[in-house]
Parts: structure tokens; C-alpha cells; sequence
């Protein structure tokens, strides 16, 4: 991997994991544009990177709301802060699982088949254009939507469906206040990203012999930088009521996705 298709990926893997676009479609196409479809080590080290850039990126966004929390949960007394905690693990519940028995098999499946990123980029776009319905949302983040949201964050291991747009579209279909929709979506899966990055470092056996530095410092700053200035975007987007457009782009990337496959 060259250092320009480490930072276009890194811009892409930082915009398209809080823009409702799907991260993981769109690095499927993109690598399939390139013509990388070998699962090699390099590969791995990459993807462990700018996932990590962009979970940074978000701690840095709501650095405020999360020294709150820890600062909070050492009360060990019952507050909001400890509320919100619960509704995170039980967020994570649903994905933890899936990912932990069923990750690799989906993405075995996935890997290289653009035809389906496309049917999932149709799924995001159908997601998006049904919950950006204007509407006043104002009902707090309870445990049971926190267990519903979760589930989707689950779903959004498909490549091509959103894990932002479906988590998002799933808090303001019930309901949700569009503030804490964006807010909730986006530090619910900090946790996760921290999870399968172990996972994927234990089980992945990285030899580093096989890594070259220049390309994975340069994605790690591309996704960081493209990432806090998505996460801010997309913020001030949800609040607006301004989803259905991502889902106009998700229908025209998948359609483009289904054809070129068939072709």
C-alpha cells in the first residue's frame, strides 16, 4: 500500500464512519477499485489503525461529555452519568455478539462481493430517507431503546449499512431528541472499536517485520483529522433534519455497486 492510498483511505475510513454512508461498504469499493482484494497483514495493521484514529477523533469531540462521565462514575452514586453507562453496555450487547461469533464469517462473505455492499448501501439509503421524516423528537435514551439501538449497531456489521445512519435512524424512529440521537450513536460505539481492535491484534498475530510506517502514520492522521471534522458535520446535519440526502448517496453508490458488479 502505497502513502496516497493510505491517506485516501484514511480520509474515507474517517469521513464514512460518522457520515450515515457506511465506512466498511465504501472500503470495499475502494479497495476493489484499486485492486486489492488480498487479505494480507498489511491490510489488517491499516484497518486497526484508522479505526483507532477514529475512535480517537470521537473522544476528542466529546472529550467534555466524557471526562463528565468518568468523573461522574467515580461518585459511585446513581446520576445520569451512570445511567448512561448502562444504556452504553447494554448498547453493546447485541454487536459484541454478533461480532464475536459471526465477524469473520460476514466478512469472508462480503470481501470483494460489491453486489451485495451495493443491496446494503440501498438498505442504509431506505434507513435514512424513512427516519428524517421532520418530527418533534424529544424523549430521552431509556434502556429498552438503548437495547433497540444496539440491535441495529449489531445489523450494521453488513457491510454497506451504515452503522451512524442506523443507529441514528433507529433513535428517531423512536422517538429520540436528534441531539442525543447523534450523541448517543457516536459514543456507543467507542467501546466497540476499542473491542475489535484487541480482538484483532490477539487473534491477528501481527508480525512487525511485515509493516510499513509511513503509509499507516499517514491514514492514521488522514482518518483522524477527516473524522472530527465528520463527527462536528454530522452533528449539526442530524439536528437539521438533513439524513435524506445520504440517503440519495447511498442509493446512487449502491446502484452504481449493483451494476458494475453485474456487468
Amino acid at each position: 500500500m502505497s502513502v496516497i492510498e493510505a491517506i485516501i483511505l484514511g480520509i474515507i475510513q474517517g469521513f464514512t464512519e460518522f457520515l450515515p454512508v457506511s465506512s466498511s461498504g465504501h472500503l470495499e469499493l475502494v479497495q476493489a477499485l484499486f485492486g486489492n482484494h488480498n487479505k494480507t497483514e498489511e491490510n489488517l495493521i491499516f484497518t486497526i489503525v484508522v479505526h483507532g484514529a477514529t475512535a480517537l477523533a470521537t473522544l476528542v469531540v466529546f472529550r467534555f461529555d466524557v471526562l463528565e462521565i468518568i468523573h461522574d462514575l467515580f461518585r459511585f452514586s446513581n446520576n445520569k452519568s451512570t445511567q448512561f453507562s448502562l444504556q452504553i453496555i447494554l448498547s453493546m450487547i447485541p454487536a459484541a455478539l454478533v461480532g464475536f461469533f459471526f465477524e469473520e464469517a460476514i466478512g469472508s462473505y462480503f470481501f470483494g462481493n460489491i453486489l451485495l455492499v451495493g443491496l446494503m448501501l440501498w438498505v442504509t439509503a431506505a434507513l435514512l430517507y424513512i427516519a428524517d421524516k421532520p418530527s418533534e423528537n424529544l424523549k430521552k435514551i431509556s434502556l429498552s431503546k438503548a437495547w433497540w439501538i444496539g440491535v441495529a449497531q449489531a445489523f450494521a456489521i453488513l457491510p454497506g449499512v451504515s452503522r451512524s445512519g442506523a443507529t441514528i435512524a433507529t433513535s428517531l424512529l423512536l422517538g429520540v431528541a436528534r441531539d442525543k440521537a447523534a450523541r448517543f450513536s457516536f459514543l456507543m460505539v467507542v467501546p466497540l472499536i476499542l473491542g475489535s481492535m484487541t480482538k484483532k491484534v490477539l487473534d491477528g498475530g501481527l508480525a512487525q517485520e511485515s509493516l510499513f510506517l509511513s503509509p499507516v502514520i499517514a491514514g492514521f492522521i488522514a482518518a483522524f483529522v477527516s473524522g472530527y471534522l465528520a463527527c462536528q458535520w454530522m452533528i449539526a446535519l442530524v439536528k437539521r433534519s438533513k439524513l435524506r440526502y445520504f440517503a440519495y448517496y447511498c442509493a446512487a453508490v449502491g446502484t452504481i455497486a449493483i451494476v458494475t458488479s453485474l456487468l
